[in-house]
């Protein structure tokens, strides 16, 4: 079950919240993991005993942690087989097959591939429960008694598979002690539907068009539509995700849930730097504190800074999908961050702003065909047509037709990709006074709340076109 879709809007999400409020305080967390249960069963049944072997894993070692923490290498020896456990896992479930097919290739074995089908969200489950031993060991929050609250913040819907990835210590305390209220319900309202109209109405439109344009042969394609196709995906692939970890904020704070941000317009970053600063936010700083951080981070030699932040940017990339081109997609960004801290920061830091704008610009459009293309091939040939290397015109007909047809379209994903509309909000908010600001607030915002929320209901009862890009991770 995903969060765009008609089911969960209006039969999964009204009786959980009925259920959910009518119940005593004492049963919330049940209520929440039952429901939690049928949401991920309804796409994956048989995968739902691995989240609870995993809640149980990670239970039974956070209270050794707890009981032997005065033995601090037994302590030690405790979180490192959580950690173990959790990976293995994760890679027998996502990485057995791609790195079955490379041993065969090089070694010329014939070993048989299991072809499991991926437990949708693993990654971003693992991590966090990962996140929960190691900071109880770390001392960075409380271990959880119980059992039924653990596999509760495990097993959390609104998070579960797309995240964001919620560390346990952002929400220890949230687990048993949590207020609902009006105020942060109507907000969570709001985000949700923020995040749905940027999924369905912006994300889902956008794609199609990339749809078509990556399904066209290369030897039609000419250069500008190339290059239109690949900034489609980026608009899509920005709005898609952010969209539900919109709706996953906003579902969290319905339930009294306070989950840290993921996104804070990464379009209009300087530098790679500062956009992976503002681009999924929670796995960055989940391999800055886990990995970078322990490793050394920039506290060490500038060679053992340097390969703290390939191995970050390895494992980055691993962690998006079983596949070569994900690892290459994450060394090129390791490569770019590298050379920015190497010095080009300065440099860039003395061009005016339209410069840096259209630099980021420029490599993330190329970051983006290493991860859209899971083979090797289409992704050169795409290079190919892009930069005029093959026998294609550099204009066409059909880069006229998408460009009219979508035009509106991309002027609104620009926009909506940028503070604007917030700042104008907040803008109008704070200079009305009285009448004019109430009738703004009361009337006017609401009407174009529901507008976005009717818009995108009409869309996904007539449309089939409703990815949701995050599945595979």
């Amino acid at each position: 079950m995903v969060f765009s879709s008609l089911v969960f809007l209006f039969v999964f999400l009204p009786i959980t919240l009925f259920v959910y409020f009518i119940s005593p305080h004492k049963i919330k967390n049940v209520i929440l993991l039952m429901v939690s249960f049928v949401f991920y069963a309804w796409g994956e049944p048989v995968y739902i005993f691995l989240m609870i072997f995993s809640s149980i894993v990670d239970y039974i070692h956070g209270r050794l942690i707890e009981r032997y923490r005065h033995k601090d290498q037994k302590a030690r020896l405790i979180v490192l087989s959580s950690i173990l456990i959790n990976l293995s896992l994760l890679a027998f479930f996502k990485y057995a097959d791609f790195f079955i097919e490379n041993i065969n290739h090089l070694l010329n074995t014939s070993f048989i591939s299991p072809n499991l089908s991926l437990p949708i969200g693993i990654s971003f489950y693992t991590f966090q429960t990962m996140s929960y031993t190691i900071d109880v060991y770390q001392r960075q929050a409380p271990v959880q008694k119980s059992p039924i609250a653990l596999a509760t913040y495990v097993m959390l819907f609104p998070q579960l598979i797309a995240g964001p990835i919620v560390r346990y210590k952002t929400i220890a305390k949230q687990m048993n002690h949590r207020k609902e209220n009006i105020d942060q319900f109507a907000e969570g309202v709001r985000r949700f539907i923020i995040g749905l109209g940027k999924k369905v109405l912006l994300a889902n439109n956008i794609g199609l068009l990339w749809s078509e344009i990556q399904s066209t042969s290369m030897i039609d394609m000419s250069v500008f539509t190339a290059w239109l196709g690949i900034i489609a995906f980026a608009f899509q692939i920005y709005f898609d995700f952010s969209g539900y970890s919109d709706m996953s904020i906003g579902l969290g704070k319905m339930f009294g849930f306070d989950f840290l941000e993921n996104f804070h317009y990464p379009y209009i970053s300087q530098s790679i730097t500062e956009f992976w600063r503002r681009w999924h936010i929670s796995l960055s700083t989940w391999f800055k504190d886990y990995v970078y951080i322990p490793l050394g981070g920039n506290k060490v030699s500038k060679i053992k800074m340097y390969r703290n932040l390939f191995i970050v940017w390895f494992l980055t990339g691993l962690w998006h999908g079983a596949s070569w081109n994900f690892v290459v997609w994450g060394l090129y960004f390791g490569i770019i961050i590298a050379i920015e801290k190497a010095g080009l920061l300065k440099i860039l830091e003395g061009l005016c702003r339209p410069i840096r704008h259209v630099y980021v610009a420029f490599l993330l459009m190329i970051g983006w065909v290493w991860f859209v293309f899971d083979d090797f091939s289409k992704a050169l040939d795409y290079f190919r047509v892009m930069f005029g290397f093959y026998d294609v015109n550099l204009l066409d007909s059909k880069f006229i037709y998408y460009l009219y047809s979508h035009i509106l379209l991309f002027i609104v994903l620009m926009i909506g990709s940028t503070p604007f509309i917030k700042n104008r909000s907040n803008f109008i908010q704070k200079h009305l006074k009285g009448n004019k600001k109430r009738f703004y607030e009361n009337i006017v915002i609401p009407i174009l709340y529901f507008v976005i929320l009717f818009l995108s209901t009409a869309y996904l009862v007539d449309e089939a076109y409703n990815p949701f890009l995050y599945f595979r991770f």
